[in-house]
């Protein structure tokens, strides 16, 4: 599976618990020492802080969000996505994430 297919698919399994407003979910991508910076809230450190977010953030959640890979790059374990979110209609971002696959993923 290439790189861009790999974080399709997590940023799939994410857009589908964020639609369903299932904070955990959301998380579920994430590490227990991971860190999330956002221009939305403070950067949080840690799977629960992160959960805690996302269980605000889920509560308005939108049902038509996407989430699409344009880009993709990596280096053994670390990899990078360039995404554009769709909110609705009127609200297109464009956001950068970087990865580190755990050894044991191969």
């Amino acid at each position: 599976m290439s790189i861009r297919d790999e974080l399709q698919r997590v940023w799939d399994i994410y857009v589908a618990a964020y639609r369903a407003g299932d904070a955990a979910g959301c998380v579920s991508i994430f590490t227990d020492d991971a860190e999330m910076h956002s221009p939305y809230a403070p950067p949080a450190r840690g799977r629960a802080a992160i959960e805690a977010l996302h269980a605000i953030w889920t509560q308005h959640a939108a049902p038509n969000k996407t989430l699409a890979v344009i880009e993709t790059g990596g280096s053994g374990n670390l990899a990078w996505s360039s995404i554009r979110k769709v909110r609705g209609p009127e609200t297109k971002l464009r956001s950068a994430s970087f990865c580190v696959r755990p050894a044991e993923a191969g």
